[in-house]
């Protein structure tokens, strides 16, 4: 199993970064694909970014050009650097892994991963 911890939420003014961080402990050795997804207050869970071991990186329509996702791989830990943040960027946000190759073409599909993290509020005020 792999274990996943968030951590670099907050509040930001709009316009504002935040740096998002995921340290994942366990079977790192397994995990084939990292994403960060985010859920606003009732709304469903939205697909924000993923990050494959082959270095392919994709992005949600709504946040692409202002998000970027990258790894560590000696530190088993992934990034979300959030710039130009905007209100409707406020939500939880959530880190997951994905440990298996066969679901590497849907990266953006929730339960095409196996762990989860806890999740970390982030604010974006107007």
């Amino acid at each position: 199993q792999v274990q996943l911890v968030e951590s670099g939420g907050g509040l930001v003014q709009t316009g504002g970064s935040l740096r998002l961080s995921c340290a994942a402990s366990g079977r790192t050795f397994s995990i084939v694909t990292m994403g960060w997804f985010r859920q606003a207050p009732g709304k469903q869970r939205e697909f924000v970014a993923a990050s494959r071991n082959n270095d392919n990186t994709y992005y949600g329509d709504s946040v692409k050009g202002r998000f970027t996702i990258s790894r560590d791989n000696a530190k088993n830990t992934v990034y979300l650097q959030m710039n130009s943040l905007k209100p409707e960027d406020t939500a939880v946000y959530y880190c997951a892994a994905c440990s298996s190759t066969y679901y590497s073409s849907t990266y953006y599909r929730e339960d095409s991963y196996g762990s989860w993290g806890q999740g970390t509020q982030v604010t974006v005020s107007s």
